[in-house]
């Protein structure tokens, strides 16, 4: 049983890394938004998605463990870290419950930064929206679909005489 609350302590760990790493990416790519840093952050999105994989897969891995570690205790495979903490021994419970909170902590600032991010990309692409219709106005307006999302309407050919003149 001691092996296998090792290789979980491991792997919460590990996962706490990848969280920590993740959070750094979004705040460079924070920072490269309100910079209005195209380029790079074009550059940035690659590594913020293999970042995302990396995380669902020690997740994955973390989760064969904590099953694990449940089967090694008698316990269902579904039971909860909650659960699982009164079986362990207790000098191991302080450090799985600290690793598991921290953990969470770290999945709500990743949560919360790329909700942020998306706002501010959002904006972003309603002023350039906005230029775009300044300069070029379209005929008819923006509306919303049915996923809540403002799609224009196509794009009419305009001569050219009307469009520089």
């Amino acid at each position: 049983m001691i092996k296998h609350l090792q290789s979980l302590i491991a792997a919460l760990r590990h996962e706490l890394q990848q969280y920590g790493e993740m959070l750094a990416l979004l705040d460079q790519q924070q920072e490269l938004i309100i910079s209005r840093a195209a380029e790079e952050l074009y550059q940035l999105v690659p590594r913020i998605e293999t970042q995302g994989e990396v995380l669902t897969e020690v997740r994955a891995a973390r989760e064969v463990c904590r099953q694990t570690l449940a089967g090694a205790l008698l316990r269902p495979a579904e039971t909860t870290f909650q659960n699982l903490l009164g079986d362990l021994p207790p000098d191991y419970r302080p450090l799985v419950q600290a690793l598991v909170e921290e953990n969470n902590r770290l999945l709500a600032r990743v949560q919360q930064r790329v909700r942020q991010n998306h706002l501010l990309l959002s904006r972003s692409v309603d002023m350039m929206q906005r230029l775009v219709n300044t300069l070029f106005p379209s005929r008819d307006p923006l509306v919303y679909n049915g996923y809540g999302r403002k799609t224009p309407p196509p794009a009419q050919p305009r001569p050219l005489y009307e469009a520089v003149g």
